[in-house]
């Protein structure tokens, strides 16, 4: 390998039951189960990732969207170069409540973090009818907060996962090899 070797750690954030664990294997290990299992705490994937000739090594952190595990986020943010915020495209209560908890997600992990890249994942798009999804309250908000950008994704079916995850991916690369070297 000729070129440079980055690390980036990825804090993947939103309220519990949204898909954050299963946009994260899906992504990493292209499956995908049907089965909720309540992330307790934090679990972290490693992957690694080739972009032109650098070696890229991702860990993802994946942390609890549940109240309970509220005052171990700061310590799980930590050295975060990126962040994820999934909502649930689905129309009920856990949608309607996962996207107005978004602003919250954000300034959770700016407090923390500061100003590191977010792209929003708006996710179970396979839930809904695309072709009548009106993004204009997304829109709204991407440009509110600054985000990178935002994404229709499912974990179930792949669509979006990978030209999202890669959007914020290639984003942290292009601002790693910016910088000045020591």
């Amino acid at each position: 390998m000729t070129g440079a070797a980055f690390r980036f750690k990825i804090s993947v954030i939103g309220d519990g039951q949204v898909g954050k664990t299963s946009l994260i294997k899906k992504f990493t290990q292209g499956s995908f189960e049907t089965d909720y299992v309540k992330t307790i705490g934090a679990q972290f994937s490693k992957y690694e990732k080739e972009i032109d000739g650098d070696e890229i090594r991702l860990i993802f952190w994946d942390i609890a969207g549940q109240d309970d595990f509220l005052f171990l986020r700061p310590s799980f943010y930590k050295e975060s170069g990126g962040a994820i915020i999934v909502f649930s495209l689905e129309a009920n209560d856990l949608g309607q409540r996962s996207f107005d908890h978004v602003n919250n997600w954000y300034e959770n992990i700016i407090k923390f973090c500061g100003e590191i890249p977010i792209i929003l994942f708006a996710n179970k798009v396979d839930l809904v009818e695309e072709n009548k999804l009106d993004d204009s309250e997304i829109k709204k908000k991407v440009e509110e907060l600054g985000f990178l950008g935002y994404y229709l994704t499912s974990a179930k079916t792949g669509h979006g996962v990978h030209d999202a995850f890669n959007t914020l991916i290639e984003k942290l690369h292009n601002k790693a090899k910016a910088l000045p070297t020591k």
